[in-house]
């Protein structure tokens, strides 16, 4: 799955002159911000982003093996990320839920069995429609 995605990672001339372009740029952003707060190493952020911009414009074949190694750790931070929102919303949201609801003796489906019920059939109010059928919400 996860080396399904690393392999079908899209590196055309397009592709590598976009990735060049947009690191290059924040790199150059990182690097104003540097100067601003007079850190040291401004100019290595500078000269690698004004150096990733010449190449996204001149020689895009050689930004290949970067724009491989960058896109395959997206693809793996993306696959480990998306496990950790969701066991994070289910452990934080979900499961307090489930006890609240537990605790408060919820039965938001009605599963409840009512032995002295003949049928579990609930009428509908409303008469029948046959547009109510075309939009059904």
């Amino acid at each position: 799955m996860i080396l399904e995605e690393i392999k079908n990672i899209n590196s055309n001339k397009e592709e590598l002159k976009k990735f060049g372009i947009t690191i290059g740029a924040v790199l150059l952003l990182i690097s104003i911000a540097l100067f601003i707060y007079e850190k040291p190493s401004a100019p290595y952020f500078m000269g690698f982003g004004m150096l990733l911009l010449i190449f996204s414009q001149l020689f895009v074949k050689v930004l290949l093996p970067f724009q491989k190694i960058w896109m395959t750790f997206a693809v793996i931070m993306g696959f480990v990320m998306t496990r950790v929102i969701l066991a994070v919303l289910f452990y934080l949201i979900i499961t307090p839920i489930s006890f609240v609801s537990k605790l408060f003796q919820k039965d938001f489906l009605n599963l409840k069995i009512e032995k002295e019920k003949k049928s579990y059939w609930n009428l509908k109010n409303e008469p029948y429609e046959k547009s109510s059928t075309e939009k059904q919400y």
